[in-house]
């Protein structure tokens, strides 16, 4: 699979390379992905952002919309806990509104997850994790159950348990996963498509799942709009006590 590395970032204070990278997907669609890496890593994380997804990366590695993401914005604390980050934008053909919205259940978007997976399969044989925060939930549960080929496991935070428009993760066919399951939730997240008097009926959805576990918080802040990434939805002040027991619980399994 032919692949185009656009840009090249070496960052000395943080020790770690970032490279932005061009993966052809579907017919005259290329999703582009930005990598963070240090030396050895351990595991991959390939990361999902929530709300409408289109994070517009820059050929030099920066962000037009999403930079604030809980995921987005804790790429480096991954990076520094052992992994290898992969941060995924919406492919070529849906770079402007709705972006991935009405998207992540799709055929197309298993896809290019797909051919992502591929080149990062290419690039290294560590095991391979897809991580979404909210509306990255979706994505990361509908590709897993899709028959997505050469994942170790996945890991659902602020998981998207309630919604009008498309199916909760709860909705979908949990029960078929016998991969690793990882759900991390804040017991304050005061967003409607995620209260935690949800997650027991998710948690029921992986009952017969022997690899599953779920991580819970509390503290940090919150500040406007409760489903924003800085209320305690995107696990606002407490990034690093939630990336640290997220990636021992996956460099264990």
């Amino acid at each position: 699979m032919r692949h185009f590395i656009v840009g090249i970032i070496v960052c000395v204070t943080t020790l770690f390379a970032n490279s932005v990278v061009d993966i052809p997907t579907r017919s005259g669609v290329s999703e582009r992905i930005n990598v963070l890496k240090s030396e050895n890593p351990k595991a991959v994380a390939i990361l999902f952002a929530g709300g409408h997804g289109g994070l517009q990366i820059g050929d030099d590695g920066k962000y037009g919309w999403g930079s604030g993401n809980f995921l987005v914005r804790s790429a480096e604390l991954f990076v520094k806990a052992g992994l290898m980050v992969v941060v995924v934008d919406a492919p070529s053909d849906r770079q402007k509104e709705p972006f991935l919205n009405g998207f992540r259940q799709t055929k197309e978007h298993l896809e290019d997850t797909q051919a992502v997976i591929s080149w990062v399969k290419s690039q290294t044989n560590i095991p391979i994790w897809l991580v979404g925060t909210s509306r990255g939930t979706q994505s990361v549960a509908s590709i897993a159950l899709g028959d997505a080929k050469g994942i170790h496991g996945i890991v659902l935070t602020s998981t998207i348990l309630h919604d009008t428009k498309s199916k909760a993760v709860p909705e979908l066919e949990l029960e078929k996963l016998n991969i690793p399951v990882l759900v991390a939730h804040h017991e304050n997240d005061g967003c409607s498509h995620c209260s935690f008097s949800l997650v027991e009926g998710l948690m029921k959805k992986l009952d017969k799942n022997p690899h599953k576990a779920l991580l819970t918080f509390q503290g940090g802040q919150t500040k406007g709009d409760p489903c924003n990434a800085f209320g305690y939805h995107g696990f606002n002040g407490i990034e690093q006590e939630v990336v640290t027991k997220m990636t021992d619980w996956m460099l264990s399994h």
